[in-house]
């Protein structure tokens, strides 16, 4: 598969050929989607909490008698029908998380890089590594490969400089190439990488780890 890369500064582009894992037909994609909803399972504290009637403090005490008032029968001030009162059927703390067998990571993270890729949505750049590299001079750069939508640059690893130039970019994202995962692969608009990163991951898309 053909990916067009940029110089640096990203005034100028070449071609050159990659070699991608393909995917035919609905391959994988099941694999992506298990993927995707695990991670953010995962990815959920599970900490919300409500108090059922048994455990709002107060209400031992009947309010009122049970005939004779003329009033709706009520045996505590914490049934859940009162202001103040417990909650049914409310949250409680629970473990959302999910796990994935080994390969079906590997199969979803290559076929959602492929499909990234077919799409045209990934770009390359040869790298981010300029010592003169500024927040304006990356967000130039960044708007000639990309110039609009959430952004994903990927390096391995990024340069100090780099990292202090892109951080503040608010439509961009930085990620290691060694923690790119599916969900990073379907979530952004664009994916720029640099040829270091692509290197690395098509590693793992051709058999290394996800």
């Amino acid at each position: 598969m053909k990916f067009k890369i940029f110089t640096p500064d990203a005034m100028k582009s070449s071609e050159q050929e990659f070699k991608l894992p393909t995917f035919e037909g609905n391959r994988g994609l099941q694999a992506v989607k298990e993927v995707v909803v695990a991670h953010r399972a995962n990815a959920r504290q599970g900490t919300r909490s409500t108090k059922t009637r048994g455990e709002v403090r107060g209400g031992g005490k009947k309010p009122w008698a049970q005939k004779g008032t003329g009033r709706a029968r009520a045996g505590s001030i914490r049934s859940p029908l009162w202001s103040g009162g417990g909650v049914v059927f409310g949250p409680k703390p629970r473990d959302f998380s999910k796990k994935i067998n080994g390969k079906v990571k590997a199969l979803a993270f290559s076929r959602a890089l492929f499909d990234r890729a077919t799409a045209g949505d990934v770009s390359v750049i040869e790298n981010f590594a300029s010592k003169q590299t500024k927040t304006k001079l990356m967000s130039q750069i960044i708007g000639r490969i990309a110039p609009k939508g959430k952004v994903l640059i990927v390096d391995a690893p990024f340069t100090p400089e780099a990292q202090r130039a892109a951080r503040n970019l608010e439509r961009v994202t930085l990620q290691d190439a060694s923690k790119l995962n599916t969900l990073d692969l379907v979530t952004y608009s664009w994916i720029v990488v640099s040829t270091k990163a692509l290197e690395q991951i098509i590693t793992r898309a051709n058999g290394g780890k996800s």
